[in-house]
């Protein structure tokens, strides 16, 4: 059974940082690609980063210089750093996986921007 657990999330000030952690289990975490999504409130849910086995990335535009994605295959963690968070980062970050053609979902974490 795959589980992702996430972490870190929290009330912060414009302008802040914060480092969600993302734990995995119940799969080969070192061959899976790993994402982040959020979803604001009365939003649809949105792709944040990505990372792929062998550490490539992808961020979307509106957290381009602002974010970055890694994961510690050891630890079978993958994290998202946000630095000069803004209001508009405020949503529920959500950790992704699709393992073996099935997407797998964490319960979220609530980041809350206050500005």
């Amino acid at each position: 059974q795959v589980q992702l657990v996430e972490s870190g999330g929290g009330l912060v000030q414009s302008g802040g940082s914060l480092r969600l952690s993302c734990v995995a289990s119940g799969m080969i975490f070192s061959e899976n690609a790993m994402a982040w999504f959020r979803q604001a409130p009365g939003k649809e849910r949105e792709l944040v980063a990505t990372i792929h086995s062998r550490g490539s990335t992808y961020y979307a535009d509106s957290v381009k210089g602002r974010a970055t994605i890694s994961r510690d295959n050891a630890k079978n963690t993958v994290y998202l750093q946000m630095n000069s968070l803004k209001p508009e980062d405020t949503a529920v970050y959500y950790c992704y996986a699709k393992v073996v053609m099935y997407p797998y979902w964490g319960q979220g974490t609530q980041v809350t921007v206050s500005s």
